[in-house]
């Protein structure tokens, strides 16, 4: 029996127990997708010993992931618009599965490199489906607030309950388990989602244009590598020469899609104010948290010592607030509004990462713990707020452009917060480095613990490591300060009684 084609536009009903149901499967996946963003931070050791990975290596299987998965959201938005919300995730959630073997059993980095890449292709399939189909299962504005919150909870939580994860099975099994658990988790959400989730699509798609579909990934590639290269290595010509064609590329796009009569991406959204400094806000907000956290990971083992178990359940706070937020989270926004209560969120969770930076170069966990729980409760209301601002400030109509964006721009924010912040981390820890130190010292903390016994000159690695973390937990923490301006001056705060 064939899947009834549910329109785009439904009827304001509220939705019932089996739409709750549903919603499960479509927040699993997209725990998922957060998580694998992460969960690679506490096996960087390991990668480094088994597949001897350079620090540059151990950035692009970093960060590699969301590179494309952000070059392809815009794309694999439309394609799921045309065949099939429904459609496209149970391939991407196959797909998924079947990569993530092939990354599991890497023999070396440039192997690992072309797995992760890949399954950001299949990864840029799940998400623009995903809240597509909540949007789409949720049309009462109230119960939709509340099934965002849940969704958004699912991308919070998942970011910080990677490490939990990873420490786990990095401390029972090698480094490829972390790919491998993707396997039973995508056949549950796939197996669920034939079950309870509708098909939709739009029923007016328009034209599929190639042509704008390959500038979007010239425009957004060229771009985030200059960016991950210029940090890196200095400016030269690769690096500026791949930042203008980005740009040329990225010109070339957007008067495309004013010309157009169906664009792949409707570019006048972003004269709504509410629109783009939400997404301004988030992608700072994403920035300064994602390449926060992919070292801090490293930090709790290479600096404080912890197993990855250990590591990982240290981590644990930041996951607990993130995931217990969504209680106050709509109850807030619902209160003062989203444009405050997204900017409120963003200085709680710059508060945050402020304590992060002060307690990193101390002894103890305690004040670690608590900048955890702290960035915790700021990102879940974070995410929550940021989601519902997007959907709230377009027609509905416009929703599916807009989500794509949206989900662009936090994993942008994903791929460049791990190539700035974290190349401006590398940069850091070597200068604070003593003269003299080699040229595996040089290239990583985890590279000097594999090549120096302890003593006096892996120390003072370790210290150069937690200083550089501090300067760079001081410079999230201001970034995340900027984005809860733009959101509390720029993205409205009307309350409502949903």
């Amino acid at each position: 029996m064939s899947t009834p084609v549910l329109p785009t536009d439904r009827p304001a009903k509220p939705a019932g127990p089996r739409e709750w149901a549903a919603l499960v499967p479509l927040t699993l996946a997209v725990t998922l997708l957060a998580v694998d963003g992460t969960v690679l931070a506490l096996a960087v050791p390991s990668l480094t010993a088994d597949l001897n990975a350079s620090g540059t290596e151990l950035l692009w299987i970093g960060d590699i992931y969301s590179f494309a998965l952000a070059g392809l959201l815009i794309t694999m938005g439309t394609v799921a618009d045309r065949i099939g919300r429904r459609r496209l995730l149970i391939i991407g959630g196959v797909g998924f599965g079947l990569v993530s073997l092939l990354a599991a059993f890497a023999p070396g980095p440039g192997w690992l490199i072309a797995a992760r890449a890949l399954l950001g292709v299949a990864g840029a399939t799940l998400m623009p489906s995903t809240l597509s189909i909540v949007r789409n299962l949720f049309p009462d504005d109230r119960q939709r607030t509340r099934a965002v919150a849940i969704w958004s909870t699912g991308a919070a939580g998942g970011a910080a309950l990677g490490p939990v994860v990873g420490g786990f099975l990095l401390e029972h099994f090698w480094w490829g388990s972390v790919f491998v658990i993707n396997l039973p988790v995508m056949a549950l959400m796939v197996a669920t989602v034939l079950w309870l989730v509708p098909e939709s699509r739009d029923p007016r798609p328009g034209s599929f244009d190639l042509l704008s579909a390959l500038l979007s990934v010239l425009a957004i590639v060229p771009l985030v590598w200059a960016v991950k290269h210029l940090a890196h290595e200095g400016a030269d010509g690769f690096g500026l020469g791949a930042a203008l064609a980005g740009v040329a590329f990225g010109w070339i796009f957007v008067q495309r899609q004013r010309r157009l009569s169906h664009p792949l991406v409707d570019v006048t959204l972003f004269r709504r104010p509410a629109f783009s400094g939400t997404v301004l806000a988030q992608f700072i907000a994403i920035f300064a948290f994602s390449g926060l956290l992919y070292f801090f990971s490293q930090y709790l083992q290479l600096v404080k010592g912890y197993s990855p178990l250990q590591a990982g359940l240290r981590e644990l706070p930041l996951t607990i607030a993130s995931i217990a937020v969504v209680v106050v989270a709509v109850p807030l926004i619902v209160r003062l509004g989203v444009g405050r209560s997204l900017g409120f969120s963003l200085f709680f969770t710059a508060l945050g990462l402020a304590v992060l930076a002060v307690f990193e170069t101390a002894e103890g966990y305690a004040g670690l713990a608590l900048g955890l729980v702290i960035i915790g409760l700021g990102v879940g209301v974070v995410f929550a707020a940021a989601t519902d601002a997007v959907l709230s400030s377009v027609p509905s109509e416009r929703a599916g452009s807009a989500s794509a964006i949206s989900e662009m721009s936090y994993e942008l924010g994903v791929a460049v917060g791990i190539a700035v912040l974290g190349s401006l981390q590398g940069v850091l820890y070597r200068n604070h480095l003593p003269e003299g130190a080699g040229a595996a010292v040089q290239d990583s903390l985890a590279r000097a613990a594999q090549v120096l016994p302890d003593g006096e000159l892996l120390e003072a690695a370790r210290h150069s490591f937690a200083e550089a973390m501090q300067a760079t937990s001081w410079i999230a923490a201001g970034l995340v300060v900027v984005a809860g301006l733009v959101a509390w001056r720029v993205i409205p705060s009307g309350t409502t009684s949903r």
